[in-house]
């Protein structure tokens, strides 16, 4: 999912004149930096381990809000409200603090300067909020109070304002994060052509970057006046350029290669084009290598895992589920014929679902199913056909052509049997668990776009069946989210999985300030008994 607000974006882009916005200068300022003394210190710690809490609103009584900065501090100085008893509400996505007894969930603190205070709050989440990873103030109030931020650029990296979902590839020993539309603090309009930066692998991968635990240094690919640049930059019709699939391979010249595919959209749901582009070393972007048609059935796509098995060694494409494939071969991954998709479909038909996509062939075609001479469904790799993904197979079981026991994705919640609808995610082999691993955003829980789910298979196809919700958001969107196993931990004991959160989508009507449209990590720790699936 993309903001809604997106397409108004550049359409108003389109239609600016293209003279450049006027900038006005404001006099030289003689003010000096408040000290770090005046201001009363705010440090609010997660009850379960002491590790300060990003993102939690503490709101006077007269609606004053601020929010945790990536260390769990606020930096408080209200002229008025210093050296007196003020109480603050205490509201979080996933966590609880206690109600008095007129259900006000909150404290009385003295807010004297140079002082301090901590408070503990109970975590709802299996998973723990770490910090955010894009976007400006990332440890705002933590620079206000003296500290010492873990990052390089604790407060604005890249002249990133926000940046939609991420993408990412471990490429000559990097890491390289692609993140969707950008934007800066200069002008509304941003960069909408991806964006790209680079961090050194962790310790734990034999690299001399962060541990995961604290934080990420992302190095931003930049333009002459030091923003984000376009990472895809292409001539055509107007509209934002979104990149997926990154995948890494061996051409013929023995020489390692990024691809990945691209889309130019003409709305939220709709394109004017797609194709395959290749990282250029030289220039630092992707450029288009081959065209495909806007009805093309399978491509590289979502987020990629690579496996090796009795079978060959194959990219893997979940979007979330993992059910389309192609060897990992340079030729192979930018021949869509040479695709394939694990379905249950009679070889070369094809279904639409009913809400197609925009960009549908013969939108809502008669299924054909494959089924053998017993009438048992036969599920495996096919070369042009269509993969039946959950949405696809819930209107088979609706029409009476599938059996819900023959379905594939059986994704519900562990502890109601309620059904849970999987929208985007990541599926990764775990070392820990012994099992493939699936994180998955849901659509339409029980907030629209914000409930993140843990499950797992024996196998890389599934089936997919009990799920154990891992973060919640009250009325806040938490979409895209992607589990990055370099960041493993602990033999993979530990995960790190990070989503955009943005009011899109949501209904809420009052972005958070700083976070919203931009990227947060958690990690999950694997051992946590809740996870238990049986």
């Amino acid at each position: 999912m993309q903001r809604s607000r997106i397409v108004a974006t550049w359409l108003a882009m389109v239609c600016a004149s293209g003279a450049a916005p006027t900038t006005i200068r404001a006099a030289d300022s003689q003010t000096t930096a408040r000290p770090s003394s005046a201001y009363f210190r705010i440090t609010v710690v997660d009850a379960q381990t002491g590790r300060g809490v990003p993102l939690v609103e503490l709101t006077t009584v007269h609606g004053i809000a601020h929010v945790t900065d990536s260390a769990g501090v606020v930096a408080f100085h209200e002229p008025g409200l210093m050296d007196q008893d003020v109480f603050f509400f205490v509201r979080s996505h996933g966590y609880a603090y206690p109600r008095d007894g007129f259900e006000n969930a909150g404290l009385k603190l003295r807010t004297t300067p140079g002082g301090r205070a901590e408070i503990r709050i109970n975590r709802v989440n299996i998973a723990q909020r770490l910090y955010r990873i894009t976007g400006a103030g990332i440890y705002r109030d933590s620079v206000l109070l003296g500290d010492r931020p873990p990052v390089a650029q604790p407060l604005l990296n890249g002249g990133v304002l926000g940046q939609d979902s991420v993408q990412t590839a471990v490429y000559r020993r990097k890491v390289y994060w692609f993140y969707g539309d950008t934007s800066r603090a200069s002008y509304p309009l941003g960069n909408f052509s991806m964006s790209g930066a680079t961090s050194e692998l962790p310790p734990s991968a034999g690299g001399r970057g962060l541990d995961p635990d604290v934080g990420i240094n992302l190095s931003y690919f930049v333009g002459p006046d030091g923003f984000s640049r376009g990472m895809c930059p292409i001539e055509g019709q107007p509209g934002p350029v979104w990149c997926d699939g990154m995948t890494t391979v061996t051409d013929a010249g023995g020489r390692e290669r990024l691809l990945c595919r691209f889309a130019r959209m003409k709305s939220l749901g709709e394109m004017h084009e797609q194709g395959f582009a290749q990282y250029n070393d030289d220039r630092e972007v992707f450029e288009p290598v081959k065209r495909i048609p806007l009805d093309a059935t399978l491509f590289m796509r979502g987020q990629p895992v690579r496996h090796k098995d009795a079978e060959g060694d194959y990219w893997y494409f979940a979007t979330p589920f993992p059910l389309v494939r192609c060897r990992a071969d340079y030729d192979a991954l930018l021949d869509p014929s040479q695709y394939e998709a694990f379905t249950c479909l009679k070889p070369g038909t094809h279904y639409e679902s009913k809400e197609g996509d925009g960009n549908e062939r013969g939108a809502n075609l008669a299924p054909q199913l494959d089924r053998d001479a017993s009438g048992k469904l036969i599920y495996a790799w096919k070369r042009d056909t269509t993969v039946v993904l959950q949405k696809e197979q819930n209107e088979l079981i609706a029409q009476g052509l599938m059996k819900p026991e023959e379905a594939l994705i059986r994704l519900h919640d562990a502890q109601t049997g309620k059904a849970v609808l999987g929208h985007s995610g990541t599926v990764a082999w775990n070392a820990y668990r012994k099992a493939w691993i699936l994180i998955v955003q849901e659509a339409w829980g029980t907030s629209m776009c914000g409930e993140i789910w843990y499950a797992e298979s024996p196998t890389l196809t599934g089936p997919w069946g009990t799920a154990r919700k891992i973060i919640t958001h009250d009325d806040y969107s938490f979409y895209n989210v992607a589990h990055h196993p370099f960041l493993d931990q602990d033999g993979g004991r530990i995960i790190y999985l990070e989503a955009t959160y943005t009011m899109a989508f949501s209904g809420t009507k009052t972005p958070t300030p700083r976070y919203d449209y931009n990227q947060i990590m958690y990690s999950l720790d694997l051992a946590d008994p809740r996870l238990k699936m049986d």
